[in-house]
């Protein structure tokens, strides 16, 4: 073995053998996202799945204190759930034969106060620890006619002092903290699909919170985004889009173009980049397996935007995309 090869990074790797298929789409994403960078332009993270669970904090909370990410749009269980691995990591279960998991044992998982999430069993009392805490904050807020977004919550629990004690990670390894540091928005399209939206919405219902303007609407979202964006065209800096996943956490922040020009008719540009990593296939009517050239029909895309579609396992493949924007 030579020098050169003992010497290998992560990006001299996926130059050398990443030269086709997936692997070559994999490379010319990551490629594409560092001119995009390179070129001033800025990034939007657009994140489903269950990415949190899988510690995608690690290569991540490193690209968002690089400044390679400016924005998030994520599932609300990928918020929460990187702040429960911050807090309980040291009691997950990680079941490593998970697909010979019986019905009984799926029973005793759950007797047991453990929830699964494919290889990984998260604690049932890391949620009621942080309910505690978001409770006051959202009885506080709905009896003083207070509202904010989920994440501005998420981002008060993390300043309270004691909790630093109880973190069993390393924080430079959570990409909520990391988030927080930069002052990055977090936005929780259908937020009630979480386990904190439902403790919320259950409190509503049993008097515990007074009513449901704690937490601001998903349209005060869209809002929040299209500004934001509309900002960014004033200044002439173009924005990308890399999805990981489909659903909602894709769909609704790439909506946000076609919204100002098709529905406020103000003149904007289109999304500068996009990549998607994705396990779902080509299809019709699956939104998720849809190219990207679909999207230049709906007002998303231009036609000479750089764009890409990695049918593969997001939580092989994004790591290794983030390092190479890195250019680790």
């Amino acid at each position: 073995m030579n020098e050169s090869e003992t010497e290998m990074t992560i990006s001299s790797f996926m130059e050398k053998n990443f030269l086709h298929f997936n692997a070559r789409e994999t490379l010319d994403a990551a490629k594409a996202w560092r001119n995009h960078l390179d070129s001033g332009g800025e990034m939007l993270l657009a994140m489903a799945g269950a990415m949190s669970t899988a510690e995608i904090g690690i290569t991540l909370a490193d690209m968002i204190r690089k400044d390679k990410v400016q924005f998030i749009v994520c599932t609300a269980a990928n918020l929460e759930e990187d702040i429960f691995n911050l807090l309980a990591h040291d009691e997950y279960k990680v079941i490593q034969d998970w697909r010979a998991l019986s019905v009984e044992d799926e029973l005793k998982l759950y007797s047991e106060g453990f929830n699964r999430v494919t290889d990984t069993c998260i604690p049932e009392t890391i949620m009621r620890h942080t309910e505690g805490i978001l409770l006051d904050y959202w009885s506080e807020a709905a009896s003083s006619g207070k509202s904010a977004f989920p994440y501005e919550y998420v981002y008060r629990l993390m300043d309270d002092p004691s909790l630093r004690q109880h973190y069993q990670i390393p924080p430079e390894h959570s990409w909520v903290l990391a988030a927080k540091e930069k002052n990055i928005p977090i936005l929780t399209p259908g937020w009630e699909d979480s386990t904190h939206g439902n403790i919320f919405c259950a409190s509503v219902m049993t008097g515990r919170i007074a009513n449901h303007r704690a937490v601001r609407s998903g349209t005060e979202m869209m809002q929040f985004l299209a500004e934001w964006y509309l900002k960014k065209a004033e200044e002439n800096t173009s924005i990308g889009f890399f999805q990981i996943g489909g659903g909602i956490a894709g769909d609704f922040p790439i909506c946000a173009v076609p919204m100002i020009i098709q529905d406020m008719k103000r003149e904007v540009p289109f999304w500068g980049y996009f990549a998607q990593i994705s396990d779902s296939t080509t299809s019709y009517g699956s939104y998720s397996g849809a190219v990207p050239n679909e999207k230049i029909t709906w007002g998303k895309l231009d036609g000479k935007t750089p764009r890409f579609m990695i049918n593969s396992d997001a939580s092989i493949v994004a790591p290794l995309i983030f390092s190479y924007v890195m250019e680790e």
